[in-house]
């Protein structure tokens, strides 16, 4: 491990913006920023495609030669040193194309392969090819990650999650969900090692249902919990990922992460007709079946354990059904409240039944009491 002193930090980079874009690999930083990585003595840059540090052993800079005085050297893989933000030897058109889809993206104008081709001159496959190769992205991915970065921008400036989605050019909340990086996450292995080398976000909130704890990876929501008090579902977070990465949420720096809070306090109040938040919770593949049934069920209506297994091509899986149920672990986003018995009795709730028809109530499935 190298012995370092933390460099002075350039008031041009936010830290924890920063340290987003490295969770995400987002080739959109490239240029913008680099990560040193004090354990291996190696800076990078964002979208390096290595594994992920811890974030207690990373730095950020804002050139190479800042990284070199720390005494870090580039990495092989992604060669951080070389002058422009694409692989070494690609053609000089591709740093062009991608100043270019940034420029023509900030300024609102749409952006398509073919029209991308033209201006190089070159067919829209061997753009989309050789983009690819050089960059990292293809060209619309490219284009997402810009817009992801206007998002933030917006966050930054003060904007609301909804504004910033809408100024950002997403349409909707749930086209910021379709674009967040499914590369990420955790794997079934990392499921099993308690989230080990996966960084969690995680915020605690207030609701009419009591305290509610939400964590998710960069993938999807993996924890949304209802409880007595914050400190326990913290430490219930704690117990279900003990060897995570827990981030406390930092505001604007994580923006698909707000737009899901936003999402579950609006549903809360009433004014959020359907969630559809992205999920990252590791199941069998029964579970998943199950939990993608309930996400179909519209609000408002509820369906037998019976109903439910048939759903899933499983007649005679009631059982099996309601052990799904049982272990949700993302409340409301896997709505598992709108299962009941074959009588039309609540049953269970891992939350509680008070909960359980609570949330029907406000969803018009049962009359209030």
């Amino acid at each position: 491990m190298i012995a370092l002193e933390r460099s002075a930090m350039p008031e041009a980079i936010d830290e924890a913006a920063a340290w987003e874009a490295v969770l995400r690999r987002d080739a959109a930083w490239d240029g913008r920023v680099f990560f040193g990585v004090l354990t291996t003595g190696v800076y990078c840059r964002p979208s390096c495609a290595a594994r992920r540090p811890l974030r207690r052993n990373v730095r950020f800079y804002v050139s190479p030669a800042e990284a070199e005085r720390d005494g870090l050297r580039p990495c092989r893989r992604c060669r951080p040193d070389q002058p422009s933000a694409v692989a070494p030897g690609s053609p000089a058109w591709v740093a062009e194309l991608r100043e270019h889809i940034r420029r023509e993206h900030d300024s609102g104008e749409p952006l398509t392969l073919d029209a991308l081709a033209r201006r190089v001159g070159l067919s829209p496959g061997h753009v989309q090819r050789t983009f690819r190769a050089a960059v990292g992205v293809s060209p619309r991915r490219y284009a997402e990650l810009c817009r992801i970065e206007r998002l933030k921008g917006e966050l930054r400036g003060g904007e609301s999650v909804t504004g910033a989605i809408y100024a950002a050019g997403f349409g909707s909340s749930s086209r910021l969900y379709e674009r967040v990086d499914d590369r990420l996450g955790m794997t079934p292995s990392q499921y099993r090692a308690g989230g080990r080398g996966v960084a969690i976000t995680w915020a605690a909130t207030e609701t009419a249902l009591g305290p509610l704890l939400l964590a998710a990876t960069d993938r999807g929501l993996c924890f949304v919990q209802l409880g007595g008090t914050a400190e326990e579902l913290l430490a219930r977070l704690r117990r279900e990922y003990p060897a995570a990465e827990l981030l406390p949420f930092g505001g604007e720096t994580s923006p698909a992460f707000a737009a899901w809070m936003d999402a579950l306090r609006r549903y809360l109040a009433g004014d959020e007709a359907a969630l559809g938040l992205p999920i990252d919770a590791h199941a069998s593949t029964f579970q998943h079946r199950v939990w993608s049934f309930l996400q179909t069920i519209p609000r408002g209506e509820t369906r037998s354990y019976a109903e439910v297994a048939a759903g899933v091509g499983a007649p005679r899986a009631s059982r099996a059904v309601a052990r799904a149920c049982a272990t949700n672990p993302v409340a409301l986003a896997v709505p598992c409240h709108r299962v009941l018995r074959g009588d039309g009795g609540l049953a269970g709730y891992r939350w509680g039944i008070e909960r359980k028809r609570r949330l029907l109530e406000l969803e018009g499935a049962v009359a209030p009491r």
